[in-house]
């Protein structure tokens, strides 16, 4: 069996990483895998936006999801502390853009697995970064004029290992 369908069986999300920096290669290896990702028409309008993970702006993310949600901040943040953190935002007027951006954060995805790297997806923080303070956080990550944001991915050395999720499919595939 391919070396990609071994990969897309063992990935599961990481939610614990290690204080080990990811290397210029290793990060560099997965925007490339994002990069490459198919657009639709070859638009090829993914931005991304690439932070440490000890950067402000991830902190003040992180609040503005639990205000909105009227929560305490939970143990980790929405990134689980992860090294690096990337998010992708894209054309807002562009009708494949959440798509595509899906796309290339998959890509990212499991080239991080292949690589041996926990990567974690990320969408929860959507009503926060397109909220109230959608401007603000549109100019503070420096998202490209009219680009809006559209998901996110962390990445970093596994600190903790769960096991790739089951599924049913009998009950979630038909055959016509």
């Amino acid at each position: 069996m391919s070396d990609v369908i071994e990969t897309i069986k063992k990935r599961s999300s990481t939610r614990g990483y290690t204080e080990e920096p990811l290397t210029e290669a290793e990060l560099d290896a997965l925007l490339h895998a994002g990069l490459q990702a198919p657009t639709a028409a070859n638009k090829q309008e993914i931005h991304f936006t690439v932070l440490d993970g000890g950067h402000p702006i991830l902190r003040e993310l992180e609040e503005e999801k639990n205000r909105l949600r009227n929560i305490t901040a939970p143990a980790h943040n929405f990134y689980f502390e992860a090294p690096v953190v990337v998010i992708l935002s894209a054309d807002s007027s562009y009708k494949w853009s959440a798509l595509d951006a899906g796309i290339a954060v998959e890509n990212m995805a499991l080239a991080a697995e292949g690589l041996g790297l926990g990567n974690l997806i990320i969408g929860c923080i959507d009503d926060a970064i397109k909220g109230e303070k959608k401007e603000y956080f549109t100019t503070a990550l420096k998202f490209p004029e009219n680009y809006e944001y559209k998901i996110a991915i962390a990445f970093g050395h596994k600190g903790v290992t769960k096991e790739p999720h089951t599924y049913q499919a009998q009950a979630q595939v038909t055959y016509l």
